[in-house]
């Protein structure tokens, strides 16, 4: 019996000198483990940050995204210049467990398996977890929420900052949708979500799996430990999930998230509303905020010109730097003129 004993390349990208110390540490983390074959950083668009990154890792390959900027356009190109049988990606605010390509490569036995995720918990700032987020709305801040398998199983798509493809059919595929996900500090997403839906709408026999056991720290910065940012975070998410239903029809988009709403956060609320004088309320009032928020980003994307692309079609609501202890309000619509759209804001940051 042939034993398959795949190359394997880490892509780490990165967009930022603010994270630096981070993109140190994720790196390092990559270097440590044995299955790694080569590791890839990608830097978007950010000169001086590429020449630092080739200076700090002469021996690796160190590229800039020779795509659009954002992320998707990183990750695309580091799947380009990679020359590993599976391409698996860490994000640059992550460090992996020492054995977290272990678990994340070894399902790539069974050819059938196209794509793999892991599991990413949370650093909290200063070591301390944030009073406002429950288990269920850990996604808001990247990192994997109660509800998801807890073993090793088949689900719709994987988590961002702790993931592995089969690299020559993600790119058959198109790899990353670029006018899909993250640009900067603009919170869009759901990049790793329409890939994983387009290869299995490809091939309906493609299985992608969890396994939780596949381990990444994923650093929370202080900003996401916000009312703001929960605000601002599930408005985009609302924003992508409707762009994402019409690519790829809603039962595929929404399937996961449909469970979710019905399943998993009553059960949150009907927790926490007994909990209510042990910090309850404010986690109620964060789930209250989510959905609010999050519906808002759909419809709103949902009544557009149908434009496909999260690029053109919606206002974004800015994060703010108010203080954590205060509400604010969702924008109504006579308002949202008055905020850029996310098309002015990746403008901005390609010509900035």
């Amino acid at each position: 019996m042939t034993v398959w004993n795949p190359a394997v390349s880490v892509v780490v990208c990165a967009y930022t000198q603010r994270r630096w110390g981070d993109l140190q540490d994720a790196v390092d983390s990559a270097l440590l483990q044995p299955e790694a074959t080569e590791v890839v950083v990608v830097i978007d668009h950010e000169p001086e940050l590429l020449r630092m990154a080739q200076t700090r890792w002469p021996h690796l390959t160190v590229v800039a995204n020779r795509g659009p900027q954002g992320l998707s356009g990183a990750r695309n190109t580091g799947m380009h210049v990679a020359y590993g049988d599976v391409v698996a990606f860490l994000d640059d605010d992550a460090t992996a467990a020492e054995d977290w390509l272990r678990h994340l490569v070894a399902p790539f036995t069974d050819p059938k398996v196209i794509a793999v995720g892991g599991r990413a918990e949370p650093v909290w700032p200063a070591g301390a977890r944030s009073a406002m987020y429950p288990d269920e709305l850990l996604w808001i801040v990247g990192c994997s929420h109660r509800g998801l398998p807890e073993e090793l199983a088949e689900v719709r798509n994987v988590l961002g900052c702790s993931m592995a493809f089969r690299r020559r059919p993600a790119l058959a595929a198109g790899g990353f949708d670029t006018d899909t996900g993250r640009v900067g500090a603009v919170p869009l997403g759901g990049e790793e979500t329409e890939l994983c839906v387009r290869l299995r709408q490809q091939d309906p026999e493609a299985r992608i799996l969890l396994d939780p056991r596949a381990v990444v720290h994923h650093r929370v910065s202080a900003d996401r430990a916000t009312w703001s940012y929960v605000r601002s975070r599930s408005y985009h998410e609302g924003i992508s999930k409707a762009i994402l239903g019409r690519k790829l029809g809603r039962e595929d988009a929404l399937s996961s998230e449909t469970a979710y709403a019905a399943h998993v956060l009553p059960a949150a609320l009907v927790r926490e509303f007994g909990q209510v004088g042990r910090g309850g309320a404010r986690r109620i009032a964060a789930i209250a905020l989510m959905a609010t928020a999050t519906i808002a980003g759909y419809l709103r994307a949902a009544r557009a010109t149908p434009t496909l692309g999260a690029a053109t079609v919606l206002p974004s609501v800015p994060m703010g730097t108010g203080p954590a202890s205060s509400v604010p309000a969702l924008p109504s619509v006579g308002l949202e003129a008055r905020h850029p759209s996310a098309s002015q804001l990746r403008g901005e940051v390609v010509s900035g």
